[in-house]
């Protein structure tokens, strides 16, 4: 069962966050990868501590990091790991980052935790149980239409112009619009406190851990088709406070975008 892994994915988390508390006063200097974004040696110290950590554990599971080739990802679990969600936050010094962990049966995210070691949070969720963060269970919004309703992005920079339309629509009818929340938006979206978080330009791991944590919190996410996240899932993603909203938002996307407008990763 999922379930039965959470203990070990809390260790992971302990070992992650106690890496990103020790480096958090430190100088952050960066390199750029092939996509121009930032990593940093924080990065590679924490994925490889748990890539260690999931060898010595579970020698028969697969690895999908972001700063690492993948390993055996054809084996019934494997683990997703994002070891700086928010690397460009971390540099800039401002403390909208964490650590997502995920595990995957069959290609399918089952369990997801949102580790944010600066403010000592972290939710959980596995299939079959709540979603829970700091031992509470915490809950979405109600919100069933997008009048009034409260949206966030991380950026704007990813979206190309069809999928920039598509989000600028959403906001059009929501309330307002929160900018450069990261995981930490989605965290909060599982927590009752927002109702929509819209993306492109991602990857799997950017997303898995938040797909188990945002369904057992009562709210739905996929693709902007509308299909199931996964590991072979495309590099758009929109998760909402319940399944009514979410519907309406798919429908609302959908109306702004070309019928093959399919961003594969």
């Amino acid at each position: 069962m999922p379930a039965d892994f959470l203990p070990f994915a809390h260790r992971l988390a302990d070992c992650s966050g106690a890496i990103l508390k020790r480096a958090g006063a430190t100088a952050r200097s960066f390199d750029s990868k092939h996509d121009a974004s930032p990593v940093t040696a924080v990065d590679r110290e924490i994925e490889t501590a748990l890539r260690e950590a999931i060898a010595a554990e579970h020698p028969d599971h697969g690895v999908l990091g972001e700063e690492f080739a993948p390993t055996n990802l054809d084996k019934e679990w494997v683990w997703i790991l994002d070891p700086i969600d928010g690397t460009k936050q971390f540099i800039a010094g401002i403390p909208l980052y964490g650590t997502l962990i995920a595990l995957a049966h069959n290609g399918i995210p089952v369990l997801g935790i949102i580790d944010h070691p600066v403010t000592g949070e972290r939710w959980s969720a596995a299939d079959g149980t709540p979603a829970i963060c700091n031992g509470r269970v915490v809950t979405t919004r109600t919100s069933e239409t997008l009048s009034g309703t409260l949206m966030f992005t991380t950026s704007p920079e990813p979206y190309d112009h069809d999928e920039f339309r598509a989000v600028s629509a959403l906001r059009a009818r929501a309330a307002w619009c929160v900018y450069g929340a990261g995981c930490y938006g989605y965290a909060r979206l599982a927590s009752g406190q927002l109702d929509i978080g819209i993306e492109a330009g991602h990857d799997p791991f950017d997303y898995c851990a938040l797909a188990p944590i945002i369904r057992a919190a009562g709210g739905a996410i996929s693709d902007w088709e509308g299909r199931p996240l996964g590991l072979t899932s495309g590099q758009r993603f929109v998760a909402s406070a319940t399944p009514a909203l979410h519907a309406e938002v798919l429908a609302t996307i959908a109306c702004e975008m070309p019928a093959s407008g399919t961003r594969a990763l």
